[in-house]
């Protein structure tokens, strides 16, 4: 049994000597372990670093064995994320959302938008608004998508400002004004897309309404917190000047 495909970085654990275990989320084969030789080396090191980029290729005799992976650096990115204390808890929260997904089993939407997002995570202003969409995007990959197309009420696609928390739903400033202590605020950039560069209050409503449903639906109901490192990632790029 053997593969290739492109890879992130996710993390990796000491075996043997000289060997690590490591853990990537691949394209085309979503989380996955596998041994690297001499993972420890001078060489390999700084390649195994979370949020690099790599070329592996898989090989087992079986296909439910650990296997042994065989790596080759695409991107290196992980020297400049370790220079932003932002950066690094973003890159653990990623790590933490991703494994949530069971194991082999592809993503590759996930995959892309993990990349860009990764790309970009130690930019003081792009970076916390691609989380946001990321965090959308991991939702919508775990069947838990927010509609954000119409108003739940009325139909309408304009002026939308709400969320419905019950249903997942956009609501329109009219209907939902009578209701307002009990929605969501809706930051235009998370169903527009990011054009102006959304401010620090916007950013809060983003991780506050991704943080209601990614704890509604997929932290909760494992019986588990929000990263804590998602917490000061948030309290950090919502307080940048």
């Amino acid at each position: 049994m053997h593969w290739s495909d492109r890879a992130l970085v996710l993390g990796c654990r000491a075996l043997g000597e000289s060997g690590v275990v490591l853990e990537a989320m691949t394209r085309g084969h979503g989380r996955h372990f596998g041994l690297v030789h001499g993972g420890r080396s001078r060489r390999l090191g700084p390649v195994l670093q979370p949020g690099n980029t790599l070329a592996v290729t898989w090989r087992a005799r079986l296909d439910e064995q650990l296997g042994t992976y065989v790596v080759e650096e695409e991107v290196s990115r992980a020297a400049r994320l370790i220079a932003s204390a932002a950066a690094l808890l973003g890159m653990a929260t990623v790590a933490s959302h991703l494994r949530l997904l069971a194991e082999r089993d592809p993503h590759p939407v996930l995959f892309d938008a993990g990349e860009a997002l990764l790309a970009h995570l130690d930019d003081p202003h792009l970076g916390p608004a691609l989380f946001g969409l990321f965090e959308l995007s991991l939702l919508a990959e775990f069947g838990f998508g927010l509609d954000l197309s119409a108003c739940a009420v009325t139909g309408a696609e304009e002026d939308l400002i709400y969320v419905s928390p019950r249903s997942g739903r956009a609501v329109g400033r009219l209907p939902g004004e009578p209701y307002r202590d009990r929605l969501l605020p809706l930051p235009s950039f998370l169903r527009e897309g990011i054009g102006a560069m959304p401010g620090a209050a916007e950013l809060g409503e983003a991780f506050r309404l991704t943080g209601f449903f990614l704890s509604e639906h997929l932290y909760g109901a494992r019986g588990q917190p929000l990263p804590d490192a998602r917490a000061r990632y948030v309290e950090m790029v919502t307080h940048m000047p």
